[in-house]
């Protein structure tokens, strides 16, 4: 129980800060409401599991040993975060209904854990702390308790956004807050050259 209780601590302060997937959860909250957002949760949520079972078993000894493959997602990410920034901050704010506008999905939802540093960070971390000998139950287990965890955590923000959202229904303020949350995943991208 203790061992559960370290994992789940982990995870949620792993899960639960600031970061680029929580970040597009919020703003997804406030755009599309909760309920469809849950895509994006869904995905980064299944993504990140996806991406920590591969590291407990042995992902992270290949990046070890082949660490021009870890330098190539960090920059990837980076490019990923600097190119949603620059999407949200161009948004002109207009609600139009007949204008498309691409949902949250939980590819998208998927394919930014794979491409966020902090995601990576935290599997190696989480793995080498709790499941270091690679045996395969307590990949399970930890890979469980992170996947509701995680779930939790960034619904939390999606949550938030859809909170916001009714206060956010003039394009002003939907531009204000875009550029917010674009000025945040840039700020994302930035601290990534630090890590």
């Amino acid at each position: 129980m203790n061992l559960m209780i370290s994992m789940a601590t982990f995870a949620l302060a792993a899960s639960i800060s600031p970061g680029p997937v929580n970040v597009v959860a919020l703003s997804s909250g406030a755009q599309f409401g909760l309920v469809t957002s849950l895509r994006h949760v869904m995905g980064s949520t299944v993504g990140f599991v996806v991406l920590l079972i591969f590291t407990g078993f042995g992902l992270h000894e290949v990046l070890h040993q082949y660490p021009m493959l870890t330098d190539i997602i960090r920059w990837a990410g980076m490019a990923f975060l600097v190119y949603l920034a620059w999407k949200l901050a161009m948004d002109d704010g207009r609600l139009n209904v007949d204008k498309p506008t691409r949902r949250p999905s939980f590819w998208h939802g998927a394919a930014m854990q794979w491409l966020n540093p902090k995601a990576w960070l935290a599997a190696v971390a989480g793995m080498g702390a709790f499941v270091a000998d690679g045996e395969a139950r307590l990949i399970g287990l930890f890979a469980l308790v992170y996947f509701v965890v995680c779930f939790l955590s960034v619904a939390c923000w999606a949550y938030a956004g859809a909170f916001l959202g009714p206060y956010l229904r003039s394009a002003h303020r939907i531009r204000v807050f875009n550029r917010s949350m674009a000025a945040l995943l840039a700020g994302c991208a930035v601290s990534l050259l630090y890590v």
